[in-house]
């Protein structure tokens, strides 16, 4: 029976995707173990440290569906790790060239490794989903480029922007984060091959030792690092930072779309799918389940990387409980991440957005929104103190009566003898006021 939300037969889609769940799934660690204990042997044998005989019984022979997955788990309970157990096991299946297997390794070399090849897959599969993700925004931000919508700041109108714009703003954070993680990719998923204490003693003075790592690392496609960084953890304190910070990026557009959702705005609707969102009593719920899920997944995000950093305290050579931390954050942070992305994939592709809504929103203040817009054309002409006095006043007398900015510069004789009353009509449009926004749009959805 399941006890969270990571492997809930109910829950489990909701906070990660099956494909991250495989990657992390018991068999396939077990098999990236055994992945590992292979190249190892295969590493050695090309320097000399083993023979090629032997490696190529212990690749040919070691094999996964043989385990006895019983004894396994009950053996790891009892050691406290699983690589022990499993190296016998495969030792019986490789006959004489069992004797050669995990040679000159220790526990955390193998596990570290299996955990890195993991991430490896993991990371390619983020990235793609992240390039979905960014291609449903680019998209949006492309097709509402000029679709003006009320840009807010504090909650209260402020200026107007186009809906494009907003769009553009979130792609480009999560471009900057594709980047990120691309450098992260080559700099995090190192080789580790170190022996007891991280120095290769029991690969004796000579060369070999770090031939051998450099081996390993070929066979794996990982890089090779100069030394050994079994108690320097920075590498996934990186991957698991930068995933928190991926999930607060993908949260706080989930927060502008749900709030851009309420009934109050009515400007976005999360695609429709027939039960979605609903409510077990309120027939007309139609709530933004995906946004939901973002926005937690970037609060649950938070708090792995908190721990990942607790992680990256270790004593001396070999740590004394840090690294038992990483063996439940790891595995959940991507799985937040990837469903995170997907939800986010998801509810962009088919997103909802009501263009009437949103220009009717604009003039809920009354034009308002332009009143910058009005004080620096008039600016010129009455001074930019008086400008802002005027128009300071207008807003005052439109909020208190109820009437529009428009038709209170209109009772002021001086400004419409400067201006005229088209002038004034025109600069109350709050599509007359966009700034660089339609440029700066572009220049997003432009780059790739």
């Amino acid at each position: 029976m399941s006890t969270t939300v990571y492997d809930s037969f109910l829950f489990r889609d909701m906070f990660g995707t099956p494909a991250m769940r495989e990657v992390f799934s018991d068999s396939a660690y077990v098999r990236r173990l055994i992945d590992t204990e292979t190249a190892l042997a295969r590493a050695q044998a090309k320097v000399g440290i083993i023979p090629a005989e032997a490696a190529e019984d212990i690749t040919r022979k070691a094999d996964f569906d043989s385990l006895d997955l019983e004894r396994l788990r009950a053996e790891t309970e009892i050691v406290g790790y699983p690589v022990l157990p499993l190296v016998k096991q495969i030792a019986d299946q490789c006959g004489d060239a069992g004797h050669y297997l995990h040679w000159g390794a220790t526990t955390q070399d193998i596990m570290d490794n299996a955990v890195m090849l993991q991430c490896k897959q993991g990371v390619a599969l983020l990235a793609a989903q992240l390039d979905r993700v960014r291609d449903a925004l680019r998209r949006l931000a492309e097709e509402h480029a000029d679709t003006v919508t009320a840009g807010r700041t504090h909650l209260q109108h402020a200026l107007p922007v186009t809906f494009g714009y907003r769009c553009a703003v979130w792609l480009s954070a999560l471009d900057r984060h594709a980047e990120r993680l691309e450098q992260a990719r080559a700099r995090a998923l190192m080789v580790q091959f170190g022996g007891a204490a991280g120095t290769l003693a029991s690969l004796g003075d000579g060369p070999e030792g770090l031939l051998a790592r450099a081996a390993l690392a070929e066979e794996l496609g990982l890089a090779d690092p100069a030394i050994t960084w079994h108690v320097t953890r920075d590498g996934l304190v990186e991957l698991v930072s930068l995933f928190a910070s991926v999930g607060g990026s993908l949260g706080k557009i989930a927060w502008d779309v749900m709030m851009m959702c309420s009934s109050e705005y009515g400007e976005l609707a999360e695609p429709f799918v027939p039960g979605r969102g609903a409510s077990s009593t309120m027939p007309q719920k139609r709530n933004p389940i995906s946004s939901e899920l973002m926005f937690a997944a970037a609060k649950l995000l938070r708090d792995k990387s908190s721990t990942m950093l607790d992680a990256t305290m270790q004593d001396f050579e070999r740590a004394t409980g840090p690294w038992h931390l990483e063996w439940a954050t790891v595995p959940e942070a991507f799985l937040l991440l990837s469903s995170s992305l997907h939800q986010a994939e998801f509810m962009l592709s088919g997103l909802e957005v009501r263009t009437d809504r949103m220009r009717s929103n604009t003039l809920l203040t009354g034009g308002l929104i332009v009143a910058e817009a009005v004080m620096m054309d008039v600016a010129p002409v009455l001074g930019r103190n008086q400008a802002h006095e005027v128009v300071y006043e207008a807003c005052r007398a439109a909020i208190e009566t109820g009437t529009t900015l428009e038709a209170e510069l209109l009772t002021h004789d001086d400004l419409v003898r400067h201006l005229g009353a088209a002038r004034i009509k025109e600069l109350c449009d709050p599509a007359r006021y966009l700034g660089s926004a339609r440029a700066m749009t572009r220049d997003v959805v432009g780059r790739r």
